[in-house]
């Protein structure tokens, strides 16, 4: 059952919006339209695939690349020729002096063309008299060699006393002619049919000196490189930065001062560095792609950033090759297990492979990116994950025609899709009456006589107080309209600052990340700032801060349609860091969306019972230190290792000392040694607990 929205609001014409009540029998609506794009893609993906399987064929890249150095090498030779016969490489060179804004340099180059225009003609005129003098010239050669044959022939008759001797001269250069003849004429067949073979192999040599071949056909040869990026490979790879003060210390023989020396964290490598004077950070950012060819990565698997409390250090994280090109494992919660709002829901993994949870309570999100560059799977994890909890409401605007959301439509409260300005007023209406929840809701929690924030047992007990979640996609639309853009702006802000304590939370999605587009106080006040590929530094500081990009953390080397769901995000841990989100598809013959929204239509209105997994809670690495530490004050690092892979061996069972340092590091407990072993302190720990549920309860900044 459906109630309908009155037909006009303010004045308007309001789009066609409905309340869904959420019957279990309510088929989802899949639509024409969300299954012909997958279809398309899952096309594209298998020519892809072939494409790339053929090219690892030797015989193919053989064939490819001795063609393209013949094809090259045509190429090479007719622009030098071209350029030796014309005026060409004086043009371009004007050209490219004209650009920098060399004025003498493009008037020493209009000289030089003039000089060689005059030489031309004057050599094109020379040829054209000799032309018309050849005749009279050929004339008088012959005239010339006859007389001087003949006197020959007359000096040997008169010495041999014969005068058949005076034509001897003449009869030996004829039969010397007939000899050239005859030598011409067994040589000249097969070199006439051997020319084209010598001019293909003139053009294959000069293809070949010049590497003209695509890349991935060239043969492979020797490397000094090394896969593993220890100290060695990083300094070589910085050394050849083309950086002028770095190059310059490196020739005064600087020894870099290694903060961390190159060691194995996850499915890569990390290492800091302190620079020298004169180099920041922001220079090797700047580099990042020529840093990821010299230690023989991909742009995607190099981030060089600057820890927030060490400056001049380089912080520098290599992945495995091709780690992060491989597919993300399926979702958590594919098949079973609830969610708690208040506890957060699966929704990526990070560089190191480890899962990223995405808080919702006391949390927004601004999700920014350009199309194609993979904001909907972020989306898409973090609503069905919410959905599996049956206190969440969720209310979605797409101000677009868009069907990403449509499976999802039996477990939404409502789903209005359009950009007219109908649909506009009807997003207008939700901001507003958000702006009087988030009011009514903040005198409730006073009433009760709680400073805190609402919790799960209260929304349990008053159904006005349950979480409510509000996407706004496509929200540019929203933000630049010329009649309701400024008060939207407003709203949206204030809603944002003060839903934190309200189980509300609100997912600002767009593909445009400038200051017309998107409220500055907007990226300042979510605790949530996702940038997946996005064009400039500036759109890239929009979304995740001023500097960003100057630190090293910058999605602008993301490439949409390549790292679809690879996003550089801030929010999700102490720093700003790579995620790789959950893709749970809904395509062509592959539906995991439908089952998990059956699942929570069923789990809310009690038609099947909630599944017997347990329900889904992220992974609390100091809670169970904690736990393997019972009542023991301190315990051998080695002994928590065992505790732990026995208690969780899914979890554990891999870790290894250096797994076990880095929780402790991020945590604050430090070195700790007694008799010069290593061990673990139970009060640490707990000291480290009990300042992390502080910094959450004062993370997303004050209510003013």
């Amino acid at each position: 059952m459906t109630d309908t929205v009155p037909e006009r609001v303010n004045g308007h014409a309001a789009p066609e919006v409905q309340l869904l009540k959420l019957a279990p029998e309510q088929p989802a609506d899949q639509g024409e339209h969300g299954s012909e794009r997958p279809r398309r893609r899952v096309r594209i993906d298998s020519l892809r695939r072939v494409f790339v399987d053929t090219r690892q064929s030797p015989t193919y890249r053989f064939t490819v690349r001795h063609g393209a150095y013949v094809w090259g090498g045509t190429r090479i030779l007719t622009r030098r020729t071209w350029e030796a016969r014309t005026t060409a490489l004086h043009a371009r060179m004007m050209r490219i002096a004209e650009a920098s804004g060399n004025e003498e340099m493009v008037t020493k180059w209009e000289q030089r063309a003039y000089a060689y225009r005059f030489a031309r003609h004057k050599r094109r005129m020379d040829l054209l008299q000799m032309a018309i003098n050849a005749p009279r010239a050929i004339a008088s050669a012959a005239v010339g060699f006859g007389g001087l044959l003949l006197m020959l022939g007359i000096m040997l008759a008169v010495y041999n006393h014969d005068v058949r001797d005076v034509l001897a001269p003449t009869h030996a250069v004829i039969e010397f002619v007939g000899w050239v003849a005859f030598i011409a004429g067994i040589v000249w067949e097969p070199f006439l049919y051997s020319m084209p073979l010598l001019v293909l192999a003139g053009v294959w040599t000069v293809g070949r000196n010049a590497r003209s071949a695509p890349t991935w056909a060239l043969p492979v040869e020797g490397d000094e490189r090394d896969v593993v990026p220890d100290e060695n490979a990083i300094m070589r790879a910085l050394g050849k930065l083309g950086i002028a003060p770095l190059n310059a210390a490196l020739k005064e023989g600087w020894k870099p001062r290694w903060v961390q020396p190159s060691t194995r964290s996850g499915n890569g490598w990390h290492a800091q560095l302190q620079l020298p004077e004169g180099v920041p950070v922001e220079m090797i950012a700047d580099k990042k792609q020529i840093l990821a060819h010299n230690l023989m990565r991909k742009p995607i698997e190099v981030w060089p950033t600057e820890p927030r409390d060490q400056a001049g250090v380089l912080d520098l994280w290599v992945a495995d090759p091709g780690v992060l090109t491989k597919p993300v494992p399926p979702w958590p919660l594919l098949t079973e297990g609830t969610t708690d709002y208040f506890r957060g829901v699966p929704a990526a993994l990070n560089a190191r492979s480890e899962q990223v949870i995405g808080r919702l309570m006391a949390a927004n999100y601004l999700i920014a990116g350009i199309m194609g560059s993979g904001k909907s799977s972020l989306v898409i994890a973090l609503l069905l994950g919410a959905m599996l909890d049956p206190l969440v409401e969720i209310d979605v605007h797409v101000l677009a025609y868009n069907s990403d959301y449509d499976p999802m439509r039996p477990r939404l409260r409502s789903l209005v899709k359009g950009d007219d300005d109908g649909h506009v007023v009807a997003a207008m209406d939700t901001l507003r009456s958000l702006a009087s929840e988030v009011s009514r809701r903040g005198q409730e929690l006073e009433r009760l006589g709680t400073d805190t924030k609402v919790t799960r047992e209260m929304a349990e007990r008053d159904p006005s107080m349950r979480p409510r979640i509000v996407v706004f996609d496509e929200v540019h639309e929203l933000f630049t309209h010329k009649e309701h853009g400024k008060e939207a702006k407003e709203l949206a802000l204030k809603v944002t600052k003060k839903a934190r304590k309200t189980a509300i939370t609100l997912l600002w999605i767009t593909p445009d990340a400038d200051a017309a587009s998107l409220p500055r106080g907007i990226s300042k006040t979510v605790s949530h700032r996702v940038a997946f590929a996005i064009n400039d530094h500036q759109g890239n500081d929009a979304i995740l801060g001023t500097g960003m990009h100057k630190n090293g953390y910058s999605a602008t080397t993301l490439v949409a349609g390549e790292d679809v769901g690879t996003a550089m995000a801030a929010g999700f841990g102490k720093t700003p860091g790579l995620i790789r989100s959950y893709f749970v598809r809904k395509e062509a013959g592959v539906d995991e969306v439908t089952p998990v929204v059956e699942r929570a239509v069923a789990m809310r209105d009690g038609v099947a019972p909630a599944p017997a997994a347990p329900a889904f809670a992220p992974v609390d690495h100091l809670a169970d230190i904690a736990a393997v530490l019972g009542h023991e004050p301190k315990m051998l690092t080695q002994d928590v290792l065992r505790g732990l892979a026995d208690n969780n061996p899914t979890e554990y069972g891999s870790w290894s000392f250096r797994d076990l340092k880095r929780v402790l590091d991020d945590a604050g407990h430090g070195e700790y040694k007694t008799g010069g072993k290593m061990h673990v302190s139970l009060d640490r720990i707990l000291d480290a607990i009990a300042a992390r549920d502080d910094d959450l309860d004062d993370e997303g900044g004050t209510e003013d």
